[in-house]
């Protein structure tokens, strides 16, 4: 029987939230550049701890304008950012134990007054 093992997959680190809203479904909408940097996808679960105050909290991915610097939490998670509070955004792959110990994560580091990739 192969072993699996949940790793890291991606990580964008240390962004600011832009908006909370929550009058909205739910989930976190992140800047499609950031997502695509760090190889996340729509729909994607993603875990967000926030660094002001310490909350960590699941919750999906939905797709924000490219190139917008948006971070918004949304609906029950809206509850536990401030707009301006820094995050890392993080996901998790699982894999075969052998192939986990060749595995690179994506991690970003954006600058987290613009949200934006510093190229």
């Amino acid at each position: 029987m192969k072993m699996q093992v949940e790793v890291l997959k991606s990580k964008i680190h240390r962004v600011s939230v832009t908006q909370a809203n929550l009058n909205y479904v739910g989930s976190i909408t992140i800047d499609e550049a950031l997502m695509e940097a760090a190889g996340m996808i729509e729909g994607e679960k993603v875990q967000v701890l926030d660094i002001d105050n310490g909350e960590r909290l699941e919750t999906y991915i939905i797709k924000g304008a490219r190139d917008s610097g948006c971070i918004c939490l949304n609906g029950a998670a809206a509850r536990k950012v401030q707009v301006g509070d820094l995050v890392i955004i993080v996901s998790y792959a699982l894999m075969d134990f052998e192939d986990a110990k060749l595995f690179k994560p994506s991690i970003v580091f954006p600058d987290s007054r613009t949200n934006r990739i510093v190229r």
